[in-house]
């Protein structure tokens, strides 16, 4: 490329990069000019809040454009010229004539997509390579008049690829704006309709292609997804801590990264699960087992009367009357916490209007005694014909008193307890007769299987949560604030006296039922606990009477604070008629109000916190690994099927989790548009001579997978190396340092069975004591020793495979996590045994280690490791 020429896109760039500053110093202004303000109304300061939302936006997408804002232009037939880059830009003096055009525009779609065989009306499209704001280089597609037969290699801006291909890795992903390959740019700007599904071997993009994609549905829908927000998730906090950096670098900060189990707030993974019961609790039925335990929760008196023994009177509670009470609470529709108020309503009432009954008994009983003894034997045959000595207010503050009874509340506990769902799943699991009662599908191996005592510090369900939830109710029972008698109420309204139908005054049988808190199982929760927690969660239902305590609290407490405030104001004029005062213009009540603070968290802190948030569209990635119950979980936060789904089926390493998309879709696609599948075919991680070891593991798994096609080949063969069992860690320790000394820069992994990951790490970090490892490794660090599981998602420059056989044995699937493993290295891969090596990984030289390997590639290097057919290039045209 000519000297002119980079002079050239040189001033041009230099352009783009003046008006981006002006925009940065416009919005920075308009940014300080809106937060001097100070609102007082409501509508005011969410105008105002919105406004510095938006300034902040536009800086966070200025910013993430500053490092590579333009990267292209075409040239076409008709002599246009569009430049595209990582925003749009537009020249506010020429009837804003695009300058820039956003990547994700379609005007920007034939720098991806354009090929000699389908032109597009593009004559030349150049890549145009920068260093901070400085043009370091040019490369030219010159496309040919005359129509051409497409290729099935053909790559779009082959040396930019190759560079970056080439670079060493650093532990971060980073965006791939300027390299997007034309059927990786097929699936980003496809529909964002419906369930989208990338089948996708190791190292073609998947990941990549659904973050881009992310960030194309962004920018054409933002007004609904920004609203809502979107979700991705991942299979590992490691691996969200990868790839956290792309989505930012787009210009994209209303997204939700998060695991599958992050997303039911307050309940944390304590520990692995074993395979078999992993595989047990990821299945489908457990959705049914849980529904059943909620109703087995729903229980009627044993015989044909519950005798409650309070400290006045002995209560008779007919069997009659709760299967009345039941009925009508399950009829409602309500979820099991929210129908209870109805069951306890209706109970009440019944043992109010019998306490009732009795005092009309003994009232009459007394009288006609005194009057005339002889009359009541004339009177019992006939009793009392519902004489009630008690109006209206009298049987609520009955009600009242009943609802505040010990041995009442005890006895409603007992027929139909508020829930919380850690409570239902560990009690289920804790109680062999329950379990058999609620799973009768299950065999008699798999509930025993299922079966886990209580955490010694977990029996009790009056747990620390429950103790603070009554103490903020009771607080505010006892603080009422104007029409209101105290009483912390349900959904379900107040009766004459003012106390709520259902739970009453809050402190007592209505305990709230929210995530996070209450009974466990002994050793804690696991990953595979988790959608089941959520399931529950879905049955039982929230009570939120604490939190609506602690807000009336917090309400009431502004109030007073503004009360005073007006008397203060007031006390001096206040006996001048003919002066205004405060109090003439506003109330405590309506100053307070305005006062109140903004929920001023991001779409995901507050997505994050909320159980039950729905988002606009939903990134699975590694969705191989979701079991079903995972899937339901999943489904749940995105109700209008908008998700884009990435995996590969032959790396599903889980025990419960798949082995066909159509089957693990089909119960969510029944009754509307079946789920769109598109697949991408090229490796770009792996070179080819390691792809060929991982297509002799794959060959082996079922379903049959097809290999993805690598377009690099480096001459680098992978090796195998045999020790002796007490010379593995010695010599593992050994091989690290001699690849760190070939590996001028990138990333080293070793990758090891989960069995032997203390061990291993322990050896590794005697040699490197910078070594990190585990679910919290920090990827920038030269060694990282992980478990396969861990490594899912992930590259590094040279990998280090140790005791496949163990890899093997370790699960069901060992042979797909092996496959994982093979597939993570994107120069070089050596593979440590101590047995025979698996006849699957015989195309491995025995030689050991090569004495010498080229080192990576510097991230700065530009260049390629081979070519492959594409478009002919021209210098300086």
């Amino acid at each position: 490329m000519s000297t002119d020429d980079i002079t050239s896109e040189q001033a041009y760039v230099s352009a783009l990069y003046d008006r981006l500053d002006g925009l940065r110093r416009r919005t920075t202004s308009r940014l300080r000019t809106v937060l001097r303000h100070s609102e007082s109304l409501p509508r005011a300061r969410f105008e105002r809040d919105a406004a510095s939302a938006d300034c902040a936006a536009t800086l966070a997408r200025i910013t993430a454009a500053e490092n590579g804002l333009c990267f292209g232009r075409l040239d076409f037939d008709g002599g246009e010229r569009r430049y595209v880059g990582r925003m749009g830009i537009f020249d506010e003096d020429a009837d804003y004539e695009p300058l820039l055009i956003d990547w994700r525009t379609p005007a920007a779609r034939p720098f991806y997509v354009a090929t000699g065989a389908a032109r597009l009306g593009v004559r030349r499209r150049r890549h145009i390579t920068t260093r901070r704001r400085e043009v370091t280089g040019l490369d030219d597609d010159v496309f040919e008049l005359a129509v051409r037969e497409p290729s099935a290699t053909e790559l779009v801006g082959e040396p930019a690829l190759f560079a970056t291909l080439n670079a060493a890795r650093t532990g971060r992903m980073s965006d791939i704006v300027e390299t997007i390959q034309a059927e990786q740019d097929r699936i980003i700007r496809s529909d964002h309709r419906g369930i989208l599904v990338v089948q996708g071997g190791p190292g073609t993009g998947k990941t990549a292609v659904a973050l881009h994609r992310a960030a194309y549905l962004l920018y054409t829908h933002r007004d609904r997804l920004a609203r809502s927000g979107v979700l991705v998730v991942g299979p590992h906090p490691t691996f969200l801590r990868y790839i956290e950096n792309v989505l930012p670098s787009l210009g994209e900060t209303s997204v939700v990264s998060a695991t599958v189990e992050a997303l039911y707030p307050g309940a944390r993974a304590q520990r692995p699960e074993e395979p078999a019961l992993a595989e047990l609790k990821g299945r489908a039925v457990l959705a049914d087992v849980l529904a059943a335990a909620v109703r087995d929760r729903q229980r009627l008196p044993g015989g044909q009367t519950l005798e409650i023994h309070t400290e006045e009177r002995l209560l008779l509670l007919e069997r009659s009357t709760c299967v009345r009470a039941r009925a009508l609470a399950r009829e409602s529709g309500e979820l099991h916490n929210q129908a209870r108020t109805l069951f306890v309503r209706a109970v009440i009432e019944a043992l109010a209007r019998q306490v009732a009954d009795g005092y009309a008994a003994e009232t009459i009983t007394a009288q006609v005694l005194e009057a005339d003894p002889e009359a009541l034997d004339l009177l019992a045959p006939a009793g009392f014909g519902g004489t009630s000595l008690l109006d209206d207010d009298d049987l609520a503050q009955l009600r009242r008193e009943l609802r505040a009874d010990p041995a009442v509340r005890a006895a409603l506990d007992e027929l139909w307890p508020v829930l919380s769902p850690e409570q239902l799943v560990a009690e289920l699991y804790a109680d062999p007769g329950t379990l058999a009662s609620a799973a009768p599908e299950l065999t008699a191996a798999e509930r025993r299987l299922l079966h886990r005592p209580l955490a010694e510090d977990g029996t009790d369900p009056d747990d620390a949560w429950l103790r603070a939830l009554r103490d903020a109710t009771a607080g505010a029972a006892a603080s009422p604030g104007p029409g209101d008698d105290g009483g912390v109420g349900t959904s379900e309204g107040s009766d004459q006296d003012g106390s709520a139908d259902g739970d009453g005054d809050g402190d007592g049988d209505g305990d709230a039922a929210r995530t996070g808190g209450g009974p466990r199982p002994a050793g804690g929760w696991t990953a595979a606990d988790i959608p089941l927690l959520d399931e529950a969660a879905e049955l039982l239902g929230e009570d939120d009477r604490a939190a609506r305590a602690a807000a009336l609290r917090d309400r009431l407490a502004r109030v007073a604070y503004a009360q005073g405030v007006l008397d203060i104001i007031s006390r001096d004029v206040e006996d001048d008629p003919e002066i205004m005062m405060a109090t003439d213009l506003i109330d405590a009540a309506r100053l307070a109000d305005r006062h109140e603070d903004a929920d001023l968290r991001t779409i995901a802190e507050r997505a994050l916190a909320d159980r039950t948030w729905t988002f606009g569209h939903v990134v699975v990635d590694e969705a191989q690994e979701l079991s079903e119950m995972a899937w339901r979980m999943v489904m749940r936060r995105c109700p209008t099927r908008s998700m884009t789904i990435v995996g590969d089926i032959a790396q599903t390493g889980d025990p419960a989790g798949t082995t066909s998309w159509e089957r693990v879709l089909a119960p969510y696609t029944a009754s509307g548009p079946r789920p769109r599948q598109e697949s991408l075919t090229v490796n770009y991680r792996t070179p080819a001579e390691i792809m060929a070891v991982a297509a002799d593991v794959l060959a082996t798994l079922r379903p049959p997978q097809q290999p993805p096609r690598s377009v690099r080949a480096l001459g680098l063969d992978p090796w195998r190396l045999r020790v002796t069992e007490d010379e593995l860690g010695p010599v593992l320790a050994r091989t690290v340092l001699a690849e760190l000394e070939r590996l001028s820069a990138g990333q080293l992994a070793v990758l090891v069975p989960a069995g032997r990951l203390a061990e291993l790490t322990a050896a590794v970090r005697a040699a490197v004591p910078a070594t990190e490892t585990g679910g919290g490794a920090r990827l920038s660090a030269p060694v990282v020793v992980l478990g396969i599981r861990e490594a899912k998602g992930l590259e590094f420059d040279t990998v280090l495979v140790v005791d496949p056989d163990r890899v093997l044995a370790e699960s069901p699937r060992g042979a797909h996590d092996l496959y994982v493993a093979l597939s993570r290295a994107t120069r070089s891969l050596g593979v440590l045994h101590t047995g025979e090596v698996p006849a699957m990984l015989d195309r491995l030289s025995p030689a050991g280690p090569p004495a010498d390997v080229p080192p990576a590639a510097p991230r700065s290097t530009e260049g390629r490791a081979s070519t492959s057919p594409t478009a002919s290039r021209a210098a300086g045209t």
